[in-house]
C-alpha cells in the first residue's frame, strides 16, 4: 500500500498521470486492473475509473511494490573504502526519488554524488562514501584536478541537409574540425530555470557564466555525416556539452532539446548519444586520504 498527496503540478490532472509520474514501473495494464478491482482510493473513497485529482488530495493505492518500481541494475565499475564509481543508465536522475543515489542509499550508510549527469546521459558517476571524501572530491572538481571525458555522437549541421527543413541561421560558423587534434571552445552560458533550458553566447552578457569545452575527433563517418568525439569538460554547467556543441552547429544525435528532430529520427535515436566514459584523477595539491588515487584513470570499454 502506498499513500501520496497531490501537489500543485497535478491539480486537475488525471489520477493516472499523477501515478505514472510517481512510479517508474507502473504500466497501463496494472493501473486499469487496479481501477477494476477498486484498489485505488481518493481521499479514502474507492474509484473504478480514471478521474481528475486536486491539490492536497490523498491518493491511496493497493498495488504491490514489484509492480510499481522498475528493478534497475546499476553496474559498479570501481569501488574502495572511500569512493564508488558506477555506470549510470539512461532515463534516471542522479538525485531525487527513484534516482541512482536513492538506490544506493539503501546499501550504504553514507553515499553522495560528487558531480551530476543529465537524466539521459549515461556512464561514469562518482560517489563519495564518507563526508571527508566528499569534501576532498568537491574541492578537486572545483580546482579542475579531475578530468571528465565524454563520448558524443554528433551530426555536422552544415553538410547533407539539403533535404531537410533545418534553419541554418540558428547555427554559428562551425570550427575547423581537425581529426585527432584537440580543440577548445570558449563561450558563455545562461540557465533559464523556468524553461529548463540553457542559452549560449559567444560574448559576455549579464547573467551568463563562462564555459570551456574541449573536443577531439575520434571517428569520422563521411557517408552518414556524423562524428564520434571525445569531449572534455573544463567547466561543469547544466547541459553544457549538449548546448555548446549545438551552438556551433554540431548537435548531439538523439538530443530532443538542443538537437535536430529530423536528424534524430533519421538515426532512430530517442535520447542523446552522450556517455561519460573516462575519469582521471590528476591531483596537483594534497588530497589527504585520497592521495592513493592520484594518476588513476577509470574508463569504460
Amino acid at each position: 500500500m502506498q499513500k501520496l498527496i497531490v501537489d500543485k503540478k497535478f491539480n486537475n490532472k488525471k489520477v493516472s498521470e499523477f501515478l505514472f509520474s510517481k512510479f517508474n514501473g507502473l504500466t497501463k495494464n496494472t493501473l486499469y486492473k487496479a481501477f477494476r478491482k477498486k484498489d485505488i482510493r481518493i481521499n479514502n473513497v474507492k474509484i473504478s475509473e480514471d478521474m481528475a485529482v486536486h491539490l492536497n488530495d490523498v491518493i491511496t493505492i493497493y498495488i504491490v511494490d514489484d509492480l510499481l518500481y522498475k528493478n534497475i541494475e546499476i553496474p559498479k565499475v570501481y569501488e574502495d573504502d572511500n569512493i564508488l564509481i558506477v555506470d549510470k543508465p539512461s532515463d534516471i536522475e542522479v538525485v531525487g526519488s527513484d534516482s541512482v543515489t536513492s538506490i544506493f542509499e539503501k546499501e550504504y550508510s553514507f553515499i553522495s554524488p560528487c558531480h551530476r549527469l543529465d537524466r539521459n546521459t549515461t556512464g561514469l558517476l562518482l560517489f563519495a562514501k564518507n563526508k571527508e571524501t566528499l569534501n576532498i572530491l568537491l574541492d578537486k572538481f572545483r580546482n579542475k584536478e579531475i578530468e571528465k571525458h565524454y563520448l558524443a555522437k554528433i551530426y555536422n549541421a552544415y553538410e547533407n541537409l539539403s533535404n531537410t527543413n533545418v534553419n541554418f541561421k540558428q547555427y554559428n560558423t562551425p570550427p575547423l574540425i581537425k581529426e585527432g587534434a584537440p580543440q577548445t571552445l570558449t563561450a558563455y552560458l545562461f540557465k533559464d530555470n523556468k524553461k529548463s533550458l540553457v542559452y549560449i553566447s559567444d560574448t559576455p552578457k549579464k547573467g551568463y557564466v563562462k564555459i570551456v569545452t574541449s573536443f577531439t575527433v575520434l571517428e569520422k563517418h563521411k557517408k552518414e555525416n556524423y562524428y564520434l568525439l571525445d569531449v572534455e569538460l573544463h567547466t561543469g554547467k547544466t547541459h553544457q556539452i549538449r548546448a555548446h556543441l549545438a551552438h556551433i552547429g554540431l548537435p548531439i544525435i538523439g538530443d530532443g532539446k538542443y538537437g535536430i528532430n529530423e536528424i534524430n529520427k533519421k538515426f532512430g535515436c530517442k535520447t542523446q548519444q552522450l556517455r561519460s566514459y573516462k575519469l582521471k584523477f590528476n591531483f596537483i595539491t594534497d588530497a589527504g586520504i585520497l592521495n592513493y588515487l592520484n594518476g588513476k584513470e577509470v574508463q569504460l570499454k
